[in-house]
């Protein structure tokens, strides 16, 4: 879709573009040919030396408005009034191309990030009324109707539904949300109504900060940008005084024609327009940005999306980024007598009235293998918590020894002891070699024997191992684990995927030294990301080359700490990441080598008088689409590619 601006310039342009071809036609002397000539180059490019002098007024001297125009004016000075006017032409034809090109970019990131909220139905004195977002106070009730944005974060207390959250993760499947469940502002509301409880101001929500996080990702500037940035500010003038050099020299000194060298002069500052690398070289790192969000990677600026590019050393946490975690039951060893199943339903019991993860592990697993057993938690008589070792429950319950019942079958009270070993060791019983390497050993007993055993570990994520084969396919040398679990449990994940380093039991200061050491032997040119929950790691995602915090989708100190943000829980998107990067870097070399090496060349030749006005307007307006081409490439990245 065309802007207005756009459209004006193209009937500018056509219009130019006629009169051009009437004065090409009556060409011969006729004063009609010339009218026709300036009325094409005011048609095409009259606000072009009025942008030069609103520059010049403003310090800006060398930029390509002041280059255009001395050349044109040199031209029709000369009495090259035809090529003057192609010069305008084509030159506004490219700046037309390179905007629609630039407008194209942005769209791609304004359509994925069109998520802003044009305002929240609110239920108050049970009336709904329609308010901005930004009215809308913490424990208020909004309501969310089919086809709606979710305008602020909160929690549904009524309703069920599906959301669309492609805008903020990337992903098209949607997310099922029913009651308990949070929502993030920005995703829409597919099917059902919902109602929400509010749990953030709107300037606080996801929405608002990651359309912060977009606007302000253009300030922060790669190398190579600030390197064209810095290369024309020195370059423009310096080609200005070698145009006026050409045109001057030889006339003085040589007793040259003034036609021929001022000719060559103005064709010489067409040519060296930096037009192609001040716009495609900004282009592309706005396309790798664009292709960056629509796979739900938020990037800070494309100085981190350089920075992706050249990974040598991923340093990962581990819960929350290369687990998932969530325990889970992993291993059940009851004792001598016992069945699996019995020793899950003594676990239960005796976790009943605990709401810790652990004990959370513990009631699904028995959910998932009790079959018929049913469960009855008045049989519970008494709960006793012992600080840093477990619980004692007393369990009315028949003769549980999975021998014959004694007793005529009458109910008996069990002793249970479910905890750590400092628990076992307190009542005597020896549990010494049976403490689990990959997870937390959760010891049970009658107070006179074990009972058994169950090891409660977190869980690997789905497609980490498909993440880190990937890293090393992308040339990622070294793989790190870093987490404050002990040094055993990190060492047996980081074996179970084959990762080069682990350390265990470390403080978020701790990880911050080991990132420095790690820092230390990074190759030169080459950098180091840090892979965290944005949670709790904070300093060490700041003091990493490339923080990436996963899961920002529903946390602020991702937002804030990281440089990336990954907005799922998929540890495969920093693979994406660094393709786009490698993909984004690879154009804008591309469009450096090739646009400097041909305004070289053209160069040369203009001055030896080898070239004319015409291949001058290739050098620069040529040079410029073919350049922007190579750039829009950046915003076509695919998964897999």
């Amino acid at each position: 879709m065309m802007t207005k601006k756009q459209k004006k310039m193209i009937i500018r342009l056509t219009v130019s573009a006629v009169l051009l071809v009437g004065g090409i036609i009556t060409e011969g002397g006729h004063p009609l040919d010339w009218i026709l000539f300036l009325a094409s180059y005011l048609a095409a490019g009259y606000d072009i030396p009025l942008k030069a002098l609103r520059n010049i007024r403003h310090g800006q001297v060398f930029d390509e408005n002041f280059l255009m125009t001395v050349a044109t004016f040199g031209a029709i000075a000369v009495g090259e009034l035809e090529e003057a006017v192609a010069v305008m032409l084509f030159y506004q034809v490219g700046e037309l191309f390179s905007d629609y090109a630039v407008n194209r970019s942005r769209k791609s990131i304004t359509n994925l990030m069109d998520i802003n909220p044009d305002y929240a139905n609110v239920l108050r004195e049970g009336h709904e009324e329609q308010v901005e977002p930004d009215e809308v106070e913490i424990g208020e009730v909004i309501l969310i109707k089919p086809g709606e944005k979710v305008p602020l974060d909160g929690v549904v207390i009524k309703g069920s539904s599906s959301l669309d959250t492609k805008a903020l993760t990337g992903e098209s499947i949607p997310v099922e949300v029913t009651e308990g469940e949070s929502v993030v502002s920005g995703s829409i509301n597919i099917n059902g109504v919902l109602e929400v409880q509010v749990t953030k101001l709107f300037d606080d929500s996801t929405v608002a900060r990651i359309l912060e996080l977009v606007e302000n990702a253009s300030s922060r500037k790669a190398k190579a940008e600030n390197f064209i940035t810095r290369f024309a500010r020195v370059y423009t003038p310096i080609v200005v005084i070698l145009a006026l050099a050409l045109a001057l020299a030889p006339p003085l000194l040589l007793g040259g024609s003034w036609s021929v060298w001022v000719y060559r002069a103005c064709s010489f500052l067409v040519v060296s327009c930096p037009c192609a690398l001040v716009i495609s070289v900004p282009l592309s790192f706005f396309g790798g940005l664009g292709a960056a969000s629509r796979q739900g990677i938020l990037m800070k600026g494309s100085n981190y999306l350089e920075a992706m590019g050249n990974l040598d050393t991923v340093v990962f946490d581990k819960t929350g980024t290369l687990t998932t975690g969530r325990f889970q039951v992993t291993e059940a060893e009851p004792a001598p007598g016992y069945s699996r199943e019995q020793l899950l339903e003594l676990a239960a019991y005796g976790e009943y009235h605990s709401n810790h993860p652990i004990a959370l592990s513990v009631k699904e697993a028995f959910e998932k293998n009790r079959g018929e057993t049913e469960f009855d938690g008045e049989r519970i008589l008494s709960v006793e918590e012992i600080a840093g070792h477990g619980m004692h429950v007393q369990i009315r319950t028949e003769n549980q020894t999975g021998t014959e019942k004694e007793n005529g079958g009458r109910e008996e009270v069990m002793e249970l002891y479910i905890g750590n070993e400092k628990l076992m060791t307190a009542q005597g019983i020896p549990v010494s070699g049976q403490m689990a390497a990959a997870g937390t050993a959760l010891y049970l007993s009658d107070g006179k024997k074990l009972l058994g055993v169950l090891v409660i570990a977190d869980t690997v994520r789905e497609d980490v191992p498909e993440a880190l084969k990937g890293l090393r396919r992308e040339g990622v040398r070294n793989l790190v684990m870093l987490t404050g679990d002990r040094e055993s449990v990190g060492k047996a994940v980081g074996e179970k995927l084959g990762l080069d380093q682990v350390y265990g039991g470390l403080l978020p200061g701790d990880k911050v030294q080991k990132v420095e050491d790690l820092l230390k032997n990074t190759p030169e040119g080459r950098t180091l990301a840090f892979v965290g929950d944005g949670i709790n790691d904070a300093p060490v995602l700041a003091r990493a080359d490339v923080g990436i915090a996963m899961g920002g989708i529903g946390s602020d100190a991702a937002v804030e700490a990281a440089d990336v943000v990954i907005m799922n829980d998929e540890p495969s998107k920093i693979v994406d990441g660094i393709r786009i990067a490698r993909k984004t870097v690879g154009i804008v070399r591309q469009n450096i080598v090739f646009a400097i090496g041909v305004k070289v060349l053209v160069l040369v030749l203009v001055a030896c008088g080898m070239a004319s006005m015409w291949a001058a307007v290739f050098g620069d307006v040529g040079v410029s689409v073919l350049a922007i081409l190579n750039a829009i490439r950046a915003l076509g990245y695919k998964r897999g590619e």
